[in-house]
Order: structure tokens, then C-alpha cells, then sequence
């Protein structure tokens, strides 16, 4: 399965998906997918946006947990007022950010994020 057909299963499953993205740690996006037809506007390289300027975010959670010897950092969640915004490692080199509305599912999309990693780490 490619990186675009699991990252559109995620978005298209969990109920309120508005994009997704897998990201490189330098920013790079390696895939990105919106929904078909998404609750609110949004376009669809803004999730690539989010995913990098929020990946910095992410890096620097990694710098703080690794000083209180909090260990790996996993997942982490940004609401915002128009969506949210789930930010999960992949592996050392990549994270996805999938967008989801306000009212979106976020225990599911949670949920098929972690069922998906396999299939995303599978796929380097």
C-alpha cells in the first residue's frame, strides 16, 4: 500500500478528516492528501504548512523531554479554533500530521493513526 493510500484511508475513516500529511524532519513532505470533501475550507498545502512550522514544535518537545528524561516523544495534539492537529512519529526521520475539523473524531483518528504506523513504516 503507498504512503497516498494510507495517509487518504486516515483522513477518509476517521470522521472529520481534513488532510493529512507524512513529513521529513527537514520539512520535506513525502505525501500529502486532503479529503474529498472536506467540512471546512481547507487548502490542501496548508497541512504541509502546519506539518512543518509545527514539526519545529515537535522537535523541540523532543529536546525538552529528552532533558527530564521524559523518553520518546510519541504523539501531540495542537487545537486550534478553525481544526486540530495530530502530530505522530513515524520513526527517527518522519512524523505525519493529519488535520481534523472541530468537530471531527479525535479518539478515531488517534486510533487509526497508531493502527497505520506499521503500514507508513513498512513503506520507507
Amino acid at each position: 500500500m503507498s504512503f497516498d493510500r494510507i495517509l487518504q484511508s486516515i483522513v477518509d475513516e476517521c470522521g472529520g478528516g481534513l488532510g493529512a500529511a507524512l513529513m521529513g524532519n527537514d520539512g520535506i513532505p513525502i505525501a500529502q492528501v486532503s479529503a474529498a470533501r472536506p467540512v471546512i475550507a481547507l487548502d490542501p498545502d496548508d497541512v504541509g504548512a502546519a506539518g512543518v512550522e509545527f514539526g519545529r514544535i515537535l522537535d523541540e518537545i523532543r529536546k525538552v523531554s529528552n532533558a527530564l528524561g521524559g523518553g520518546a516523544v510519541g504523539e501531540a495534539v495542537v487545537s486550534l479554533g478553525r481544526f486540530t492537529l495530530v502530530l505522530r512519529v513515524v520513526d527517527a526521520e518522519t512524523f505525519l500530521v493529519l488535520a481534523l475539523a472541530p468537530d471531527g473524531n479525535l479518539g478515531k483518528a488517534r486510533y487509526l493513526v497508531r493502527r497505520h504506523l506499521l503500514a507508513l513504516r513498512e513503506e520507507m
